[in-house]
């Protein structure tokens, strides 16, 4: 591409893609030494304000710095033009890594973890989102799928030539709701492809007439858009390493250890994975989001579900085995979601105790024990500065940063009530 635009871009703290167009001419260069950038940004709300008590001030500068394996191109559209959007990490002047960079976090836990266990992840995410427009179609219905076109078969093909791998393309249960899901992939590309995914949704429904939103509620009485984060552990020869036919759910020793991590810091995991107000008027339970925090085979009331694997064709389960975490939603930073499982995984395998496995055929009065998530942002922020092990994770200045952005963006709405909240958040996301 050497004529009309790139797009050099991070993820911030808000789930927010920014960063700074340059002509497509000067790509080769800029892929060499990157495009300026602020230590500040980091501190942007999603609501666009900076928040006030953030580490940065006006001092410091940074680049990004593109990473060549990780662009798309979108292509010309009627009298819209094709732009390239390339994914950064934000460094220093020297290009040494920065400590605040979410990219950079999520890489750093996946190099400890292969250090320290020899381990690799494979993940995917599953992401709702709702579309305007009349919706009088029943749930998952064929009407309601061919009512979206030609949106849908348009972004299962722009999915496809920007190499994000679409897997499946359905109505969902609320109005105008949709669930896109992408193959497994490496666990950095499938954060960078979550990243990647939601623009092209919202940029290609814009281009449609359309309005998509991954807000986590849209009505405090309807159904809410979750990202369910799928992934699986294998060793550095791509071997499965979690499944143990003899074992509870079929979960090995060590995937049962990586979940008990997941379990344990649950709480504070939560203030990363689902950090928006409105995400707690989601994460209750009988909503099939997040119901308690546990670990059981095929139940979506779990934190942590062992979802089920297919025999039909001779399919073998070893490599279909994965777990599910259920926990996140749109308003989060997929590199920062990506990087606190792995971070907790390793406390898990660290700490060498298993979780519970609970069978499908636990009742919820089985279940009535098992902690229930904070219920509400302020208090998984709690969580999190309470928890020690989870604050060691995180560089000082990405913690102070995420901590400030979170308290500035509950301060901006805290005398709305819950349908304000979420036309507010929707609007944003």
């Amino acid at each position: 591409m050497t004529t009309g635009t790139a797009f050099v871009a991070t993820c911030d703290l808000a789930a927010q893609v920014r960063g700074r167009a340059i002509p497509a001419a000067r790509l080769a260069r800029t892929l060499a030494t990157g495009v300026g950038w602020v230590p500040a940004d980091l501190a942007l709300t999603c609501f666009g304000h900076l928040a006030d008590d953030n580490p940065f001030g006006s001092t410091g500068d940074l680049r990004l710095l593109p990473d060549p394996a990780a662009g798309v191109d979108i292509p010309a559209d009627g009298d819209v033009p094709g732009v390239r959007l390339h994914l950064a990490n934000q460094t220093g002047m020297d290009g040494a890594p920065w400590p605040g960079c979410p990219r950079g976090f999520l890489t750093a836990a996946l190099r400890d973890l292969r250090e320290s266990t020899g381990l690799e992840i494979r993940a995917a995410f599953e992401h709702e989102f709702m579309l305007d427009g009349p919706d009088d179609e029943a749930p998952f219905s064929f009407q309601r799928l061919r009512a979206a076109e030609p949106f849908g078969t348009d972004l299962v093909a722009l999915l496809e030539s920007a190499g994000l791998e679409p897997e499946c393309w359905l109505p969902e249960y609320g109005p105008g709701q949709f669930e896109i899901t992408l193959r497994p992939a490496s666990a950095l590309v499938a954060a960078d492809r979550a990243v990647v995914l939601r623009e092209l949704v919202r940029d290609l429904a814009r281009r449609r007439g359309r309005h998509a939103t991954f807000v986590p509620m849209a009505d405090p009485g309807g159904v809410g858009n979750g990202v369910h984060v799928h992934f699986s552990l294998c060793d550095q020869d791509g071997t499965p390493v979690m499944y143990d036919a003899a074992a509870p759910g079929r979960l090995s020793a060590v995937a049962a250890k990586f979940a008990a991590g997941v379990l344990r810091h649950a709480a504070a995991l939560v203030a990363v994975t689902a950090p928006n107000p409105v995400s707690y008027l989601r994460l209750t339970p009988h909503r099939w989001s997040a119901g308690g925090v546990f670990l059981a085979e095929r139940n979506r009331e779990a934190l942590l579900r062992i979802t089920p694997t297919v025999e039909i064709g001779g399919a073998r389960p070893a490599p279909q085995l994965h777990l599910e975490y259920r926990a996140a939603d749109a308003t989060a930073n997929p590199w920062l979601v990506l990087g606190v499982l792995v971070r907790a995984g390793l406390a898990g395998l660290a700490e060498d105790e298993p979780a519970r496995v609970w069978p499908e055929s636990a009742t919820e009065a089985d279940l009535a024990g098992e902690p229930a998530l904070p219920d509400s942002l302020t208090r998984a922020l709690a969580a999190l500065e309470k928890d020690e092990v989870a604050r060691g994770w995180f560089p000082p200045e990405l913690l102070d940063a995420f901590l400030a952005v979170r308290r500035a963006e509950l301060a901006e709405v805290a005398e709305l009530s819950p349908a304000e909240l979420c036309r507010k958040v929707a609007d944003v996301y």
